[in-house]
């Protein structure tokens, strides 16, 4: 354990690092392991954020913790677009043969979900000709300025930074949690085409097929079957961000996977390689090789330390059977919330163990505030639990899929403990 305190640490964070820089806990990670964490004075929690769901498998894993330490006494740069190397292809070529799009495919690789992001775009820009954007409110796609735009919040994430790109506009995304239809939805793109941009100045249709800060809402095959009809009447690239949703959260390797529809272009990246940075985009080969030699890269984009945990993380997804525990964690957790029986808790909704559920008032109204009680009793007991939403009153469960049963069971006892009266934490 570190000589160090959480408040020691705290008092230097504050003096150096701008405040622009928030921070969900008071305390400083030692270490780490499956879905458990340890802060420097020793005090231990139950993980059910993963990193903002960056660890489906889990704090260092064994399998992939070893293919990185063996890649790292090899070389941990060369830049790949200077000398590539034979993880890069590798990588390449598994994620070209599970996204689900048909036809020839091809993948590249970058180092956030952002980068992906931006250069969906600019894949798509290149292959149309056309400026236009289309995204949805409530999705969250980066903090770069194209995918601020692109994001359906403004506060905090827009305020303060000036105009936006030009040339994006946003659609309602269908949510009976928000009283927003399909039939609603879809009249508000025509409504885009026919008051802001015509369809045939419209690059790109992006969506996530469950919304990660918009409060984990799901996009329906009925829905995803519209999108498809508009964009292939249009011209328009459609692209699935799956940065949040992919790479088992939901159940399946990618979300898209349960929606009976293909996209253009898919994004990844948080849990792709298990807690190291890398990012891809995998989409049909004909709009993937749009832009001209160079006109994609970055210096660290793809880097071989990611390359190697992701293909580590590949196996560990079927090897430890993670398909199905996220679709076993997400009906124990449902279960486990709708036995409660709390007049407080609403709209509880999952795609595998990618569940997040709502706490409302006495009026039925959403509670922010008693959302905050709820995480920060949480806190104390041992738990970390993260907000998301619209009205920032929707808890969302990122808990690692290699949980352990004894300490998923020991989350519940503590969330029953506080979920009662979240405000006080008591029954």
């Amino acid at each position: 354990m570190s000589s160090v305190s959480n408040q020691s640490l705290l008092e230097r964070r504050l003096a150096v690092l701008p405040k622009g820089l928030g921070v969900a806990f008071p305390i400083f990670a030692e270490r780490a392991q499956n879905a458990e964490l340890w802060d420097v004075e020793g005090n231990r929690y139950i993980d059910f954020i993963g990193g903002i769901s960056v660890l489906n498998t889990g704090h260092t894993h064994p399998k992939i913790t070893q293919r990185v330490h063996e890649q790292i006494d090899k070389f941990s740069h060369t830049a790949a677009q200077i000398v590539s190397y034979e993880s890069y292809v590798d990588l390449a070529e598994k994620l070209c043969e599970k996204a689900p799009i048909s036809g020839d495919k091809k993948a590249v690789l970058f180092t956030t979900g952002a980068e992906a992001v931006e250069n969906a775009i600019k894949i798509a820009r290149a292959k149309t000709g056309r400026h236009g954007v289309l995204s949805f409110v409530g999705g969250w796609h980066g903090r770069t300025l194209m995918c601020m735009g692109l994001t359906g919040k403004i506060t905090p994430y827009k305020n303060h930074f000036g105009p936006m790109p030009a040339s994006i506009f946003h659609a309602l995304f269908p949510a009976p949690e928000l009283g927003v239809s399909e039939e609603e939805a879809l009249r508000s793109i025509d409504a885009i085409f026919q008051a802001s941009i015509d369809p045939k100045d419209v690059a790109a249709m992006i969506i996530e097929p469950v919304q990660g800060e918009g409060g984990f809402h799901q996009v329906t095959p009925s829905f995803a079957k519209a999108l498809r009809q508009i964009c292939d009447e249009h011209g328009i690239v459609l692209v699935f961000d799956e940065v949040q949703a992919g790479f088992a959260r939901t159940g399946t390797l990618f979300a898209t996977e349960q929606l009976g529809v293909e996209p253009d272009i898919l994004t990844s990246a948080k849990s792709l390689a298990g807690g190291y940075p890398i990012s891809a985009l995998i989409g049909r080969a004909d709009i993937m090789d749009a832009p001209q030699p160079g006109g994609l890269g970055g210096t660290y984009s793809g880097s071989p330390l990611g390359c190697v945990a992701a293909l580590a993380v590949m196996e560990v997804i079927e090897e430890e059977n993670l398909l199905a525990r996220s679709n076993e964690i997400g009906e124990k957790l449902a279960n486990f919330l709708t036995g409660l029986n709390q007049s407080n808790i609403a709209h509880i909704r999952h795609k595998g163990a990618m569940l997040a559920f709502d706490l409302l008032d006495e009026q039925g109204n959403p509670d922010a505030s008693g959302t905050a009680a709820l995480k920060q009793k949480a806190f104390e007991k041992g738990l970390l639990l993260a907000s998301c939403g619209h009205h920032g009153n929707a808890i969302r469960v990122m808990v690692p899929l290699t949980v352990s049963d004894e300490v998923l069971q020991e989350a519940f006892d503590i969330l029953k403990t506080c979920i009662h009266n979240p405000k006080s934490g008591e029954f």
